[in-house]
This record gives structure tokens, C-alpha cells and sequence, in this order.
């Protein structure tokens, strides 16, 4: 007896951003089809057979009960894509609603806008605006050297470059990709907020100043190098060195450092990762939130010495952070909020500017014992459940004559204040 088959996978059909025809496998399932499903651009674009029922996408769990009916009946369908459907894409949604796919993907929109630009993206962060909010991929431009955004309606350009305000970079706004209307325009942060972009557009965060900005190239050769790659091939992964380093690590002055110890802990409680925007208040040397950096989050780091070390530190690790220059807490206003704080400097006023601001976290190092009752009040009047835990390390010393001892390093108490 012959085997019994099940119903064909639907068809996703990538619609190439780089404008080329349909391959003979498209054309095939197109030809085959009982459904087509796709925004109307895409429908409009390719050749559905005469009399096939099509479905508009708009909101997509109409679509999902539409292609699960089709499927269950054993109709064909299809459904229409931009570029890899399996980036950010319909594949997903389609696997969540247990329906078999085959895919034939097409050039990517983010491909196609780095090849448009003629630049590499081997070391490229790709994140995503689209459904979701918007600060992630923000502080993923602010955090990381090449980023590429897929935006959507009101979370695109125009309110990337208004949140990347403080920040060096320079940008490209791929629009109409693959259509007669394709425009890749070069731009600072300050004029993509001031601008009004089509939808969808891919934007491409890229670290350095803006040179020639305003330009519009219909080809290659539209920006300088984009950076090195790391030897990992993680561009946003942790770092290959790891992290709570040596204080050697740091320029720094008079041992004025947090130590690897009290960092090692400091950072954990943090939670830096892609997406999340750090503050370093009384950065001194730097060493926390460039080790934040390290880990992916976007770092300002707040220290009123214009002297202080910490953009060379940054430097000398790798890592882009912003450097304000000013006395808390006034200086503070002016930011953006941020997701974590760690405040290794300031009095009870810049601790209370730093609640009002109501970051999900916030973690003090305390090396005074009178100030540690009223930080612990302080943060729970502003609602937060604190914790916290006095490190005193001891490390291993050398003696004349090939022996060791135990030095002690100074006591700090470590508070954490986590919004319920």
C-alpha cells in the first residue's frame, strides 16, 4: 500500500529587495496556487493566477485562520515576503501556529542596503523595531559600531537619530529598496529626526561622525570602513577576554578604581546586555561601564574631572561609550533614561536624582558605613526592594622568600535596588 502523504507546506516566498524577477520555483508555486497571501505592494508585483482567492495582510491572525483553513482543505498556498522571511519574518509566526513551511527566500532588506552602501556586515549587529519597542534597537545603535534596524511606522529613522542625539554616528536610510523609487541616503542622527521617511525603510547605525552628510547614493561606495571584526565572529556576545579585569586593566589615578572584586559583583547586578542603556555615575575611571560595554549595553558614563580617564580606557578597550562631563545631579537631566544605574560617587541627591528617574535598576557601592542606612531608605521610600552585601577581599601577596600572605583590600558594601 502506498504511503499517505499530508497536505504541501505553505509556500513563503521572499520578494527580492534587490529587484530581481521571480526564480522558476516562485513562478511554479505562484502557478500552483488556491491563496496568496501578502501586503498589497507585493501582490501587485507578481503574477497571481486568475480567479485564486488572495488575502491582504494587515493585522496577521485573520491571515493565520485563512492559511491553517487552506491548509487543513489541502489548498495550495503562498504566502509573499520581503527578502528573508526568516529574519524577523513570517516564518516564525507561521511555526507558532503549527503550519508546515517550505521557504524560498529572496536577498535580504538588510543585505541589500549594506550592498547598496558597498560596505561589509560580517560584523553586524541586525536588530528589529517593527512590533516591538523602540529602545532595544536604540540603545543596540548606541552600544554597538554597525547596526542595522528593521523599522517600522513611528520606530524608524527619525526617532533613532532623535535618541542617538550625544552620540557619534552616522547613518543610511535605505527606502523603497529594490523599486523604481530606491533611495539610500547618508545622514547625521540630527537630520534623520528632522526628516519624514517612507515606510518600510532598513536604517544603518554606523560609529563614527557623519563626513559628508546629506548625500544621497544610488550605488556603492557610500561610507568608510565600518570597524574591525571580532576574531569570534560574535559581534555581540561577551567579550573573548571576559570581564571583572585586573585593575592593570585601567588607567586610573591614586587607586581611585572600583576594584575587580566589588566590579565583578557590581556588574552581575547590572545585567547589561544588547538592548539596555547603563548609566555609570561617578565613572572615574571608567572600569564598570566600560565593562557594561563589553557585555553590550549601551554606557553613559557621568564624571564631573574633565580629566578622568575613562574615554581613553574605553578606547583602549574597544567599546563606545558616552562620556558626559558634569556634576551630578544636575547634569543628569538632560539623559536619556536608562534601564540600570550604578552610582559609585555622589551624595544621598544624586542617589535620589537617580530614583526619580526610576531605571529598573540601581546598584551603589558604599565604602562609608553612615551612608549606608540612609541609601537603603532612600531607594525603598522610591520603591525599590534592596538588598545588599559588604565584599572584603583578600589577595595573595608575595614574602621574601618564595612565600605568601593574605592583603586585605578595603570594605565596601554593595547595595542593590530592583523595582518590583
Amino acid at each position: 500500500m502506498a504511503g499517505v502523504t499530508g497536505p504541501e507546506p505553505v509556500v513563503v516566498l521572499g520578494m527580492d529587495a534587490a529587484g530581481r524577477p521571480l526564480p522558476p520555483p516562485a513562478l511554479a508555486a505562484l502557478a500552483g496556487a488556491g491563496l496568496v497571501v501578502g501586503a498589497a505592494r507585493h501582490l501587485a508585483a507578481v503574477p497571481v493566477p486568475a480567479g485564486v482567492d488572495t488575502v491582504i495582510l494587515g493585522p496577521l491572525a485573520p491571515a493565520l485562520a485563512r492559511l491553517a483553513a487552506a491548509h487543513a482543505a489541502g489548498v495550495a498556498a503562498v504566502v509573499l515576503a520581503s527578502g528573508d522571511p526568516g529574519l524577523f519574518g513570517v516564518v516564525r509566526r507561521l511555526r507558532a501556529a503549527a503550519l508546515p513551511v517550505r521557504v524560498l527566500p529572496a536577498v535580504s532588506s538588510v543585505a541589500a542596503a549594506f550592498a547598496r552602501a558597498g560596505l561589509d556586515w560580517d560584523g553586524a549587529v541586525v536588530v528589529t523595531a517593527h512590533g516591538r519597542e523602540l529602545g532595544p534597537a536604540l540603545n543596540a545603535c548606541r552600544a554597538l559600531p554597525v547596526v542595522a534596524v528593521l523599522t517600522a511606522p513611528d520606530a524608524g529613522a527619525a526617532e533613532i537619530g532623535a535618541g542617538l542625539a550625544g552620540w557619534s554616528r552616522r547613518l543610511l536610510v535605505a527606502e523603497h529598496l529594490g523599486t523604481p523609487a530606491e533611495r539610500v541616503t547618508r545622514v547625521s542622527p540630527e537630520q534623520a529626526a528632522g526628516r519624514r521617511w517612507a515606510d518600510p525603510h532598513v536604517l544603518l547605525s554606523l560609529a563614527g561622525a557623519a563626513d559628508d552628510a546629506g548625500a544621497t547614493h544610488a550605488g556603492p561606495g557610500g561610507a568608510a570602513g565600518v570597524g574591525p571584526v571580532r576574531d569570534d565572529n560574535q559581534p555581540a556576545a561577551a567579550p573573548a577576554a571576559g570581564w571583572a579585569l585586573p585593575e592593570s586593566a585601567y588607567r586610573h589615578r591614586d587607586s581611585m578604581i572600583t576594584k575587580a572584586e566589588v566590579r565583578a559583583l557590581a556588574v552581575a547586578r547590572l545585567r547589561p546586555r544588547l538592548g539596555r542603556l547603563v548609566w555609570d555615575v561617578g565613572a572615574g575611571s571608567g572600569s564598570v561601564g566600560i565593562e557594561c560595554a563589553l557585555l553590550g549595553a549601551a554606557v553613559i558614563a557621568v564624571e564631573r574631572d574633565p580629566t578622568a580617564p575613562v574615554a581613553g580606557n574605553a578606547a583602549r578597550h574597544g567599546v563606545d561609550v558616552r562620556v558626559v562631563t558634569g556634576a551630578a545631579p544636575a547634569v543628569l537631566a538632560g539623559l536619556p533614561d536608562p534601564d540600570a544605574v550604578f552610582v559609585g560617587g555622589g551624595g544621598t541627591d544624586v542617589l535620589s536624582a537617580v530614583a526619580d528617574r526610576r531605571p529598573d535598576r540601581v546598584v551603589v557601592t558604599l565604602a562609608a558605613l553612615d551612608r549606608v542606612a540612609p541609601a537603603v531608605h532612600l531607594l525603598r521610600a522610591a520603591g525599590y526592594t534592596v538588598t545588599g552585601s559588604q565584599l572584603a577581599a583578600a589577595r595573595l601577596a608575595d614574602l621574601p622568600g618564595g612565600s605568601v600572605r593574605l592583603a586585605a583590600t578595603n570594605p565596601v558594601v554593595v547595595l542593590t535596588g530592583e523595582r518590583p
